[in-house]
């Protein structure tokens, strides 16, 4: 729906595999962790939560404050596994941070930060080497994406259950399995970028593409980087010009940012498209595996979910793009660059996936993090 001038005017009052021997270190001596304060949400995101994954608004504000309490502990807990660590996920069934260790001996130091322990095989280090053996690899159409699963203690390649017996993929999948500890799971479909042509709405324009604002930063907002390149006109829902895409990186990364002007600002928010109210931006942490994650794009609005997984590489038709996290959460045309949000924190910008929001569907975001740091940026908050 076309937002009116009344209601962005509103905004500024208001300032989105080989087998391993896993098992359960004993968590007796898990140290319970320190409550943080329920995130500053507008209580339009409680809706979507409810709707999206089945809570009650409860279990949604309950589950909201024990996710924003694991990613408060997440990197103390971290830093005390050393190098030891194997990554950490949550668990919503029971609110708790998990993390994954080799050895027993840095067990009690990581329980005291408030998470629980795993004891796995590899570490994070391992898994990551052999994911980056994977990255190195010609991966073919058929041959989705594939990341580290800290659950597991694997790396995960998915292929497309269609293209599974596949010359290539086959070959593909032998060359993985070589890496590491790699297991192979299959997809339905493979990812697409999500961009669209010109069609009705509240996004901005690059030409006849269509696509959704990320977040706020000093000078402008970021995006996805398939979305234009740089240098390109950018024009507003209302056909004013906003900026110029100032970086872009697709494939490989999948970012940009445009620069604002002419008359238009930033605000530290999350559109709602008049569903549900604006959501407010406080920061960037990254949340856990695990942890709820809502979306907010120009074609389907606000959609919520899971983190799937962190560090993945997808492969597009155009290419692949690396370090990417996975989500359940819906997408459709249009909604690229659009945001993820957890909490208050946001998260990243749309870059693809598969399905849609009426059958359902995964899509990637690019951290939010690593765009700002390539650009020197500063997340606008409230």
């Amino acid at each position: 729906m076309r937002r009116s001038t009344a209601i962005r005017t509103g905004l500024s009052a208001l300032l989105l595999g080989t087998c391993v021997t896993v098992g359960f270190v004993p968590a007796s001596a898990s140290a319970a962790p320190t409550p943080t304060a329920a995130p500053q949400v507008s209580d339009g995101l409680l809706p979507a939560m409810q709707r999206d994954l089945g809570l009650t608004k409860s279990q949604a504000e309950v589950r909201l404050a024990a996710e924003k309490t694991a990613t408060s502990i997440a990197g103390k807990a971290r830093r005390a596994a050393g190098s030891t660590y194997g990554g950490s996920w949550f668990d919503p069934a029971d609110s708790r941070l998990t993390v994954a260790v080799t050895s027993d001996q840095q067990a009690d130091a990581v329980r005291a930060t408030g998470a629980d322990v795993q004891r796995v095989t590899y570490s994070a280090k391992q898994l990551d080497a052999a994911k980056n053996r994977i990255d190195a690899l010609d991966a073919p159409a058929g041959v989705s994406s594939w990341h580290v699963d800290p659950r597991t203690n694997q790396v995960v390649v998915n292929v497309v259950t269609a293209r599974k017996n596949d010359a290539k993929v086959r070959a593909f999948v032998e060359s993985a399995r070589k890496t590491g500890p790699v297991t192979v799971k299959e997809t339905a479909q493979a990812p697409r970028t999500f961009a669209a042509g010109t069609v009705g709405g509240d996004p901005y324009y690059t030409g006849n593409v269509r696509c959704s604002i990320g977040f706020s930063v000093n000078g402008g907002f970021v995006s996805a980087g398939h979305c234009a390149s740089p240098g390109a006109a950018v024009t507003g829902w209302d056909g004013s010009q906003i900026g110029n895409f100032q970086g872009q990186s697709f494939p490989g990364d999948d970012y940009s940012w445009v620069s604002v002007g002419n008359g238009w600002w930033t605000e530290p928010v999350v559109l709602g498209w008049g569903a549900i109210p604006d959501q407010l931006v406080h920061g960037s942490a990254e949340a856990p595996i695990g942890a709820s994650i809502c979306r907010s794009g120009s074609t389907s609005g606000w959609h919520c979910g899971n983190v799937l997984a962190t560090n993945e590489t997808v492969n597009y038709a155009e290419g692949a793009v690396y370090e990417m996290t996975g989500t359940s959460v819906c997408a459709e045309p249009g909604d690229s660059g659009g945001s993820f949000i957890s909490g208050d924190q946001a998260q990243g910008v749309t870059s693809g996936g598969f399905g849609d929001c009426t059958s359902g569907g995964q899509t990637w975001h690019q951290p939010v993090n690593e765009i700002l740091n390539r650009f020197g940026l500063t997340l606008t908050t409230a």
